[in-house]
């Protein structure tokens, strides 16, 4: 009985959250929760075939989605939480959201997106057949603290787990390590090729995880992926069970994993690592992927993953929310030979975290090349943001609190394209910006 009132409590709360413009993604989950504690507890039960969970600092949300998407592709019910609420609370929503009239929830697969540091506290609960992790990076200082206690955090959520298998970014040596866990099975997947331009880059886990020496690297990706090996102790970056070759950034994107070769029409070098992720997991899973290519065209991105918008010239949303994330953004934005405008928004709400002195360890000066037109700043923190790049010595053109007035002036210049790049609390007022330029364009 109590559960039966805590999910059709959800449900409401999940109506009204419609009716007044909010996505609903967590709030019913929580309250639903204090009504009945163990609400979801039983999803490795009404699932038939397998858990899949997905964590790591980004990528994430696409990664899930990417996973939902091929497998509803292929004629399964899912139980998902797309909109990226990765605490217990978010996956309850979702619980309930696809809970029936009488309190029943049926599902071939699960696949949940799980924040980090609450991967202990959902593994409690719910107990995965797979887990994927995409990569760590430092983010939201504050919360999470320095990268060891996440790597802390995620080993005694795989000791909770059980037997699970990992599927590991072999290119992480931050990852891999996760797959000397003792009762760990670990897949490994990884780009073994020189891609990118070797020039400087933050290395955030650049020292060996488990002697403490500084890494060795034959040649990397960004930050710290590529290929390692620490001369002190032999730790190294191990073959690949998915091997990535043959890769080339052109429109589409094109790569062969396994020699399988793969065509996406996706923007940006971290998607194929998505990518990849999703293909050793449904490997792991059983399924078969044969049909890749096509179990991915209905896959349509999330808000913010390089979100397009027809403005008459097209408007770019991207959700880069670390030093990482708005490394490899600033990466796709230099790409794209078009005459560009960039905006760059800035908050340091709880959800971003309050600690902003990430911007210094941003390569923003290397978002200034021959084909940028404008550049404008705006969110609570553009103040920092604009001293950011005084610092790196590039002129911002307009500082704004109002990020209509940035994107109207953006679309008034001789551009060809307008990139928005956003920290996480600037994403969904943005997209809603983008929106209302939407409906007007349209009645012209």
């Amino acid at each position: 009985m109590r559960k039966m009132i805590a999910i059709w409590a959800g449900k409401l709360l999940c109506v009204a959250g419609r009716l007044v413009g909010k996505k609903s993604s967590a709030s019913p989950g929580a309250f639903a929760l204090k009504i009945c504690p163990t609400l979801a507890d039983d999803i490795n039960k009404i699932v038939a075939k397998k858990v899949i969970v997905t964590c790591g600092t980004n990528g994430k949300t696409t990664t899930n989605n990417l996973m939902c998407s091929a497998l509803e592709a292929k004629g399964y019910k899912v139980l998902c939480n797309r909109l990226g609420a990765n605490m217990m609370s978010g996956i309850a929503t979702t619980y309930i959201q696809a809970a029936d009239a009488f309190g029943r929830v049926r599902a071939d697969y699960a696949c949940l997106e799980v924040d980090e540091a609450y991967t202990p506290i959902v593994f409690k609960r719910i107990k995965p057949d797979i887990m994927v992790i995409t990569n760590l990076f430092r983010d939201q200082l504050d919360r999470y603290g320095e990268i060891d206690i996440t790597v802390d955090i995620i080993k005694r959520a795989i000791s909770e787990a059980g037997s699970v298998k990992l599927v590991l970014n072999a290119d992480d040596p931050l990852c891999v390590q996760f797959g000397r866990e003792p009762n760990a099975k670990p897949i490994y997947y990884g780009i073994s090729e020189k891609v990118l331009p070797q020039v400087d880059d933050t290395k955030e886990g650049r020292f060996c995880p488990l002697c403490g020496e500084e890494l060795d690297f034959k040649y990397y990706h960004y930050s710290q992926l590529g290929s390692f090996r620490c001369g002190a102790c032999g730790y190294s970056r191990p073959e690949p069970d998915f091997d990535i070759r043959n890769v080339s950034l052109r429109s589409p994107i094109t790569f062969d994993i396994n020699g399988k070769h793969m065509e996406v029409n996706y923007k940006g070098f971290y998607n194929i690592y998505n990518l990849a992720a999703v293909y050793t997991a449904l490997n792991a899973a059983g399924e078969d992927t044969a049909d890749f290519g096509k179990l991915l065209e209905a896959y349509k991105p999330q808000i913010g993953r390089m979100q397009e918008f027809d403005l008459g010239k097209p408007v770019i949303l991207s959700l880069s929310k670390n030093p990482a994330g708005f490394n490899q953004a600033i990466s796709t934005v230099n790409t794209d030979t078009r005459k560009k405008d960039v905006i760059i928004a800035i908050n340091d709400l709880a959800n971003d975290g309050r600690d902003v002195s990430w911007l210094w360890d941003v390569d923003f000066h290397k978002i200034k090349d021959e084909n940028l037109v404008t550049l404008a700043t705006t969110g609570i923190r553009v103040y920092d943001i604009s001293l950011r790049f005084k610092y790196a010595g590039i002129g911002v053109d307009l500082m704004t609190d109002n990020m209509a007035d940035a994107v109207r002036k953006a679309l008034a210049t001789d551009s060809e394209a307008v990139y928005v790049l956003v920290n996480y609390t600037a994403l969904y007022p943005t997209e809603a910006v983008l929106n209302e330029f939407v409906k007007e364009h349209g009645k012209k």
